[in-house]
């Protein structure tokens, strides 16, 4: 049974709780910051890349070369139907059981709109046919970049665009001059969460502090740190749309 530690996003003080607490591990969801506060399970740690140690590697750098006909737009955080129609043929194709599978578009615009705070939709199009092929919601912190939740053509797997995107975002960020870009939960032994562990300069967050991963190896299961936590031990169970990137 999950349960998490959470607070509302909300006022004049949400960009600076945003980014005090997302440098503690904690995501965002529209307007509600959480973080896993599981008694018996420690297996989500929040991930970033610190983007001046990154250095891509020989796959990622031809995976760069392969998706050079993508171009990048950044806008205001504005649902648009064309960005429901890739989100539900991805949803349909990758997540067809997930928590979001039942999505309309109504809960999609306020995923995409429910920000109380610097927020930008990402498009990547096809530079001829300006078909719109990959998506990611993205959150603008004082230290970097938060890759909040991302979608693409599900036919187009042979071009790894999730990956991908999360290059474009080390870019992005690297232009910015901000040092890390923000991935959400990695979980040890997860397939589906394997590909944020193949990025170098990865961090996650652990006991309290960020530490470089070496050895994925080094990540097995234990005791949360705020198992005996009496303020988490009164989190009740809650259910939250799973915006996770």
């Amino acid at each position: 049974m999950e349960r998490k530690l959470f607070t509302a996003l909300q006022g004049d003080t949400a960009e600076k709780l945003n980014d005090s607490l997302s440098k503690q591990g904690f995501r965002r969801s529209q307007n509600v910051l959480y973080r896993p506060s599981c008694s018996d399970c420690a297996a989500c740690l929040s991930a970033r890349i610190a983007v001046d140690r990154f250095t891509p590697s020989k796959s990622q750098r031809r995976l760069v070369k392969r998706n050079g006909h993508l171009a990048r737009r950044a806008s205001s955080p504005w649902a648009t139907e064309e960005q429901f129609a890739l989100f539900r043929r991805y949803l349909d194709a990758r997540h067809a059981d997930g928590g979001m599978a039942d999505m309309d578009i109504f809960e999609f615009a306020a995923m995409i709109e429910e920000t109380p705070i610097r927020s930008r939709v990402v498009e990547y199009t096809d530079r001829e046919s300006g078909d719109l092929k990959a998506v990611c919601l993205t959150d603008v912190l004082d230290d970097g970049v938060s890759m909040v939740y991302s979608f693409y053509d599900p036919e187009l797997h042979r071009q790894s665009l999730g990956t991908w995107m999360i290059l474009d975002h080390i870019e992005i960020a690297r232009e910015a001059r901000l040092p890390y870009v923000y991935l959400g939960y990695w979980v040890p032994n997860s397939p589906k969460m394997g590909y944020k562990a193949q990025f170098d300069a990865l961090e996650v967050y652990r006991r309290g502090r960020w530490e470089r991963m070496h050895d994925t190896r080094d990540y097995e299961m234990e005791m949360h740190p705020l198992s005996t936590d009496p303020i988490a031990e009164q989190v009740a169970n809650i259910s939250l749309p799973d915006s996770r990137s």
